[in-house]
């Protein structure tokens, strides 16, 4: 099924341009010219992904990208503007707006960003699926060394040692576990722990002092904390061979 792309722009000339580009890269794609009408095409379609002009009379794309999170979270966004400003950037950034394009731009750079945007969109509902399933099999995971995690109770324990966690802290821990071996960048961290996104500078500074009291609480556990891998200048992993390898 093709994804379906919205263009949300008060300039027909651009939306029609945009639309061009994408139908030809075999995307079904619709335009409307303002906020409001952008709001009612997504409360009443499937949309995969969304270009949107940050400036447009009446709603602007930010207040457009603040309900579509709200009505249609799964929905990726891309900022269209020919007034880049930082505060406009840093918007993005929290709104969880997928990219931050300066008009004029390229066609390759629009179909690259459409790319990645989708690309993100089936990782994010992937690893949504992934998560149903295991609450469909349950909520206990097995950890080294005989070591039992409870993602309801939010609670480590092994025999009469036992750990609570906070709600940040099991959710940092059941998204390593569930995407065990993979490297997580502190970005990543940060939007599946704490649904927002930060500036890349930021990120690291709020991630370290997470992933720091989540190793001293299972540090009650030999060798557990090892668990929780370090990629320098990239983000963290969970690799129980850590645990494995210190015992």
């Amino acid at each position: 099924m093709k994804p379906t792309l919205l263009i949300v722009d008060d300039e027909p000339i651009t939306a029609q341009s945009l639309m061009d580009i994408l139908r030809l890269e075999g995307y079904h794609v619709e335009a409307v010219h303002n906020g409001p009408a952008a709001i009612e095409y997504v409360r009443t379609h499937p949309v995969d992904l969304m270009i949107v002009d940050l400036r447009m009379p009446g709603m602007s794309g930010v207040e457009v990208a603040q309900v579509v999170n709200q009505i249609s979270p799964e929905t990726e966004i891309i900022f269209l503007t020919a007034y880049a400003s930082t505060d406009s950037a840093i918007q993005a950034l929290r709104l969880r707006v997928h990219d931050y394009l300066i008009k004029p731009v390229a066609p390759q750079e629009v179909i690259r960003s459409v790319q990645k945007g989708l690309e993100r969109r089936a990782s994010r509902l992937s690893a949504k699926e992934k998560l149903i399933e295991k609450e469909e099999r349950g909520q206990i995971f097995e950890l080294p060394n005989g070591v039992q995690f409870d993602l309801n109770r939010r609670l480590v324990w092994k025999g009469e040692e036992q750990v609570f966690l906070t709600v940040a802290e099991n959710r940092l821990l059941e998204v390593l576990l569930t995407g065990a071996g993979k490297v997580f960048s502190h970005r990543e961290i940060i939007l599946l722990v704490q649904g927002y996104h930060v500036a890349p500078h930021e990120a690291p500074e709020l991630v370290r002092p997470m992933v720091s009291r989540l190793r001293q609480k299972l540090s009650i556990f030999p060798n557990l904390e090892k668990c929780i891998v370090s990629i320098r200048g990239s983000g963290y992993m969970w690799d129980e061979r850590e645990a494995k390898m210190a015992g």
